[in-house]
């Protein structure tokens, strides 16, 4: 499958802490692995200090939204960054103290949904990333990102999404996607995937059956 690919960072399986892709770009730490599979400029970055970008950071095609905690010289070198690969993205810092953004929000280029402790920051998210968001959970949880991971050709959900939370997604993202796992079991979905529209990167525990899901659930599969 020329789509996928299976990796660690330092030995982590959970590379979805660490790295996170849109059909413009992706982001990650400058020692990451190369994700070819996902065929878009990289850009490589620090989130707050730390390697922990798909923790900290969210970002569609159009935008990417950081925490208050991000340095602003790390503002300034992502802005850099993306004048160099060429592209004309939006970025904002929430002012908010919640910082683990990627917990916090799902997205693509159709829509997000956001925690409720978002909910103050909503109208600058949705600027940021120019989509319409919506506030709610998944799996009775405030951290409605860390269970679910989002392109535009489909999302997965964690296998811990009930129908009403599937039916939130697919209304929010206006796109269909599949219940699954990632790195043998997790139901942390985005600590283990990396997509885009043209592939995506799973930790390297997860197995046959968990790819197969991620492939109908990403729209790999006709």
């Amino acid at each position: 499958m020329a789509h996928v690919m299976k990796t660690t960072y330092n030995g982590d399986v959970n590379i979805g802490l660490f790295a996170l892709a849109t059909d413009e770009f992706w982001m990650a730490p400058a020692d990451f692995p190369e994700l070819e599979v996902l065929k878009v400029p990289r850009i490589s970055c620090t989130a707050s200090d730390t390697p922990l970008i798909g923790l900290f950071v969210v970002a569609n095609s159009n935008g990417i939204v950081l925490p208050k905690i991000t340095e602003k010289r790390e503002v300034d070198a992502l802005k850099k960054r993306i004048k160099e690969v060429g592209k004309d993205i939006n970025i904002s810092v929430l002012r908010t103290k919640y910082t683990v953004l990627g917990n916090l929000i799902v997205c693509n280029d159709k829509g997000a949904l956001i925690s409720e402790n978002l909910r103050a920051s909503a109208k600058k998210i949705e600027d940021t990333l120019g989509v319409e968001v919506v506030t709610g959970s998944i799996a009775g949880s405030k951290l409605p990102g860390s269970y679910a991971v989002a392109t535009n050709k489909g999302f997965l959900l964690s296998n811990l999404g009930s129908e009403d939370d599937y039916a939130l997604l697919e209304s929010v993202l206006k796109v269909e996607g599949d219940l699954g796992s990632v790195n043998f079991g997790s139901n942390f979905v985005r600590s283990g995937l990396i997509a885009n529209s043209n592939g995506y990167v799973v930790g390297e525990p997860t197995t046959g059956v968990e790819l197969t899901r991620i492939d109908e659930a990403l729209g790999f599969l006709e």
